[in-house]
């Protein structure tokens, strides 16, 4: 709706889209990419010949977008950032960096990784998985330490709803946060439909995530 921010999609195609990516299977990684929260019965990407856009289903970008101003008014767009790099937290939106900031700033965290699990008709869950440094243990004080330091930098809004001492955060080759794979896997999506484990700089540390997904899975 005009005025009111939400996730950028094409309705029909644009010279810019790619086709396909290489190696890829019966495009499965490319329709996971780009067309899979909007499938077939969605709309339709009348693109025409044998591509994954002629196969229905709505393009997803991947970022949220306002057209107007808040109140509805004005011309121009405002792109607010990746979508699956964005926490959304009781109305209020933060980019995943800002958070990674904030703790990352404590001497006792290495690294940390973030994903925010909305759900339809409830509130969502966000994790918060942090390695800390040799020697270092997550007790509750810690826990507080941290809790606080989201809390002063960021807003109360964005306090984790529970935090785990992790062995490593899962990283492409180019050392990006698989952020998006993490939270594909604990909404209940299969380990081979959401990583590509050949792209993965650390594929051996995906068995705890796994086995967090099913204990998520199986409380919720």
């Amino acid at each position: 709706m005009i005025g009111e921010v939400g996730e950028l999609v094409c309705t029909q195609p644009i010279p810019s889209m790619p086709l396909y990516f290489w190696n890829d299977k019966d495009n499965a990684r490319y329709l996971a990419s780009y067309f899979e929260m909007y499938p077939a019965g969605h709309g339709r990407m009348p693109g025409g010949g044998d591509g994954p856009a002629s196969m229905g289903g709505v393009w997803r970008h991947g970022d949220w977008l306002r057209i107007g101003n808040a109140q509805g008014q004005g011309e121009g767009c405002v792109i607010f950032g990746r979508s699956d790099a964005t926490i959304n937290r009781y109305g209020l939106r933060m980019g995943t960096s800002e958070l990674y900031s904030a703790v990352e700033a404590l001497p006792e965290v290495m690294d940390s990784m973030v994903v925010d699990l909305e759900y339809l008709g409830k509130e969502s869950y966000m994790p918060l998985f942090v390695v800390l440094r040799p020697g270092t243990t997550l007790d509750d004080a810690l826990k507080a330490k941290l809790n606080n330091a989201i809390k002063v930098a960021l807003s109360p809004r964005f306090i984790p709803n529970d935090i785990f001492q992790v062995a490593e955060i899962p990283r492409t080759l180019s050392g990006k946060k698989q952020e998006l794979p993490i939270k594909k896997l604990m909404l209940g999506q299969p380990l081979e439909k959401v990583v590509n484990k050949d792209a993965m700089a650390n594929p051996g540390c995906l068995d705890w995530y796994v086995d967090l997904a099913k204990w998520h899975l199986a409380k919720a």
